[in-house]
């Protein structure tokens, strides 16, 4: 069956990755890529009406749009048109041994008009309901817990300089709803009321997505090896995963602003398990014994690319430049010593984040980060993502930042075992990439870029941003 899939105005190149990811996390692998799309005729590919057709049973589509962050609801349709006279025609076709089972006498219903891009005033809501008496509907009205809730959903030519995707012609749709997001649980996480939060701590609607395209769930060990204040470990450890964090910074791990505001706390406030372990852990050099592999089910993280935090590893200058050699620290002094670090470029971060995923991630397993784009004049990003040999990248969704430059969130799933000749073909693969595609991506280049102001014909340029800012078609 084809749905109507409504989504929420935001984050749009998030949204039918995250549907497929719910829909392999729910009806098992290979089920993301057998999710079918298309739009309804005259919409831009930004509007938030999509039909969608998913593999499995009909439990499918209540599971995917309950789990959902961007799906607003998702509908069975029973008919659409440009005008309520085609509207009208369009439900009557509808098949009867369809409709039927939800309109009996024992049930009750609620009728809900909604738009896009437009007002509809409650009078007018009133008489579209009214004018919907060729439905027989036999139950009763609750509009508290319904049984069932119908929907009319409604969008206008508004033009296209309003800052929406342009319509080319007015669009009515009525249908059944089988699921709908569950968003209260956003204002519970949001940042401004969790204890122990820095100035990268991760919004807490993308730590949610980034846990939905990790896939995690009850049973699944989730790691970060930028663990900062945990905000990624939260939303994972929410839906059920065992967590599983690092971060160079001993005292962001260890003690935070005191007992009782650190990342121990932010789990405590939301009554999660906790992690079952916070590392002090480099990158750079990872702890892992030569022999252990295979032991994470996502690798989940924000890597730090130098815009608001830059990169840290071990070693210190004096010691990469060979100005000071290696030292062990004396026992009196480890409780309180703070290790020596280095500048950690981008190019690096990658690369080392790569080479632990392919060791470390089950077959099949997710590695899910953000990985950072310029944009050129006309505002449009054409990246080149790091490649990896043990990976097939199955999503990039871009978020725009600012007009010089965005993020793309990658979701990679591991497709072939970590072995020594694998290795060797990502280190060549690597260096092509550092050499030929991303000389911003050295220290500092990627801040730099970012924020030096913007000239045109030798003045600043103050009017950079377009009308709309998504994908013209």
């Amino acid at each position: 069956m084809w749905y109507l899939c409504v989504f929420y105005h935001r984050l749009l190149d998030y949204r039918r990755p995250e549907v497929e990811s719910l829909a392999e996390l729910f009806a098992g692998p290979g089920s993301g890529e057998s999710v079918e799309w298309r739009m309804p005729e005259n919409h831009h590919a930004d509007s938030p009406f999509h039909l969608v057709r998913l593999p499995g049973d009909k439990r499918l589509a209540a599971q995917v749009a309950n789990r959902s962050l961007l799906v607003k609801g998702i509908y069975e349709l029973w008919g659409h048109g440009t005008t309520y006279e085609e509207l009208e025609k369009s439900v009557r076709e509808y098949p009867d041994e369809r409709k039927l089972p939800f309109l009996t006498p024992d049930s009750t219903f609620k009728i809900v008009v909604d738009s896009f891009g437009k007002v509809i005033s409650s009078q007018e809501q009133n008489e579209i309901m009214k004018s919907l008496t060729y439905i027989p509907f036999q139950g009763r009205v609750n509009l508290k817990k319904p049984d069932h809730k119908f929907f009319v959903m409604e969008t206008d030519d508004y033009g296209s300089n309003n800052g929406l995707p342009p319509v080319v012609k007015r669009t009515i749709f009525f249908g059944r709803e089988v699921g709908a997001a569950d968003r209260h649980l956003l204002p519970t996480y949001q940042l401004k009321s969790r204890k122990y939060i820095g100035p990268t701590a991760m919004d807490a609607e993308m730590a949610f997505l980034m846990a939905n395209q990790g896939l995690a769930r009850p049973g699944k060990l989730v790691y970060d090896p930028f663990v900062g204040t945990g905000s990624i470990l939260v939303a994972a450890a929410h839906f059920g995963a065992m967590t599983m964090g690092a971060d160079i910074d001993i005292r962001v791990v260890r003690d935070g602003r005191g007992p009782d505001c650190n990342v121990w706390s932010n789990f405590e406030q939301y009554k999660l398990p906790e992690p079952l372990s916070l590392l002090r852990a480099d990158n750079n050099l990872p702890p892992w014994r030569p022999g252990l592999k295979e032991m994470f089910d996502a690798i989940i993280c924000d890597p730090p690319y130098g815009v608001r935090a830059g990169g840290r590893k071990s070693g210190g200058r004096k010691l990469i430049k060979g100005v000071k050699g290696p030292y062990t620290v004396p026992d009196e002094k480890r409780d309180n010593h703070i290790p020596s670090t280095a500048p950690y470029s981008l190019a690096e971060c990658v690369h080392d984040l790569l080479h632990l995923a392919s060791r470390m991630l089950v077959m099949g397993g997710r590695l899910v980060f953000f990985y950072p784009v310029l944009r050129g004049e006309d505002g449009a990003a054409s990246p080149q993502f790091p490649e990896h040999p043990c990976f097939k990248l199955i999503a990039s969704c871009e978020q725009i930042l600012s007009y010089r430059y965005s993020r793309v969130l990658l979701t990679m799933v591991k497709v072939a075992p970590y072995t020594e000749e694998i290795a060797r073909v990502a280190e060549e693969r690597h260096r092509e990439f550092r050499e030929n595609h991303q000389k911003w991506m050295e220290e500092g280049n990627l801040h730099s870029a970012v924020f030096e102001p913007a000239v045109q014909d030798g003045k600043p340029d103050k009017d950079l941003k377009p009308k709309y800012r998504g994908k013209y078609v």
